[in-house]
């Protein structure tokens, strides 16, 4: 008679987990999988700015007018412009590098009530996680500007200072558009950094902006200023790109380059 365990047959024990076993290994190539095609396709776009922001308001919405205005002006210079890839904020951004002749990028996931806007992608690359979407969303971007926005939005931004602030990725600008929106998490930084919980270099490239061209600037800036820093981050195709995107800069500068 077969021994009992736990009012459990050893024997359906043992298949349980491994059907359990099965399924995290078959987990694990489909995310090595969603590594591989991010890589692989975002590195022929870079570098780019990723725009970050809410999903959750109309095309009529005066933020949304902001951001399709920053993507086409940024996709004029030659940065790719990637977003989340969903509507709201990011749909505006895509729209306007879209139409600027840019490269749009949108890194899209399933969420509950919220659509993909994929009509102004040149590049839609489709995720089932998260955590290897927001790799793609940080890896190949020279700055970052966070719109404002919900949780997921805060995600964004605190994931990549937190990257900046374990020097795990270079201190490219993050910017925070609208300053009078961002007041109070700005507060907050600013009393968990006096009790020393964040090193002083943890915010040193956080900006605020409260017009496009005031974040385009900061953007151009530390692209001019650090390009001999920035270059040893990027693969040769990715430096012959941004040294387009310096003369574009140079040219509306009226310098050279």
């Amino acid at each position: 008679m077969i021994e009992k365990k736990n009012n459990f047959f050893p024997e359906r024990r043992i298949l349980s987990e491994l059907r359990v076993k099965q399924g995290d290994l078959w987990r694990i190539f489909k995310i090595m999988s969603e590594f591989v095609m991010g890589f692989d396709e975002l590195s022929k776009i870079a570098p780019g700015i990723t725009v970050f922001g809410s999903s959750r308001i109309s095309e009529n919405d005066p933020y949304c007018q902001k951001a399709y205005e920053l993507g086409y002006k940024l996709g004029k210079i030659g940065y790719s412009i990637i977003t989340g890839g969903g509507p709201g904020i990011m749909k505006a951004v895509n729209k306007g590098a879209f139409e600027a002749g840019a490269t749009s990028v949108g890194l899209t996931i399933d969420v509950p009530d919220e659509e993909p806007a994929k009509s102004f992608h040149n590049l839609s690359l489709h995720f089932d996680y998260f955590f290897v979407r927001k790799v793609m969303l940080v890896r190949y971007s020279v700055g970052y500007v966070i719109f404002p926005g919900g949780f997921g939005t805060l995600d964004e931004l605190f994931e990549v200072l937190n990257l900046i602030h374990a020097q795990k990725i270079y201190p490219y600008p993050i910017i925070l558009f609208d300053s009078e929106f961002w007041k109070p998490i700005i507060k907050f930084i600013d009393s968990i950094m006096e009790k020393r919980f964040i090193l002083p270099h943890g915010t040193s490239s956080l900006y605020t902006a409260d017009n496009t061209d005031e974040a385009i600037k900061k953007i151009n800036d530390s692209v001019s200023n650090n390009y001999k820093n920035i270059i040893k981050h990027l693969m040769p195709s990715e430096r012959i790109r941004l040294k387009k995107i310096l003369r574009n800069i140079a040219n509306v500068n009226g310098k050279n380059f």
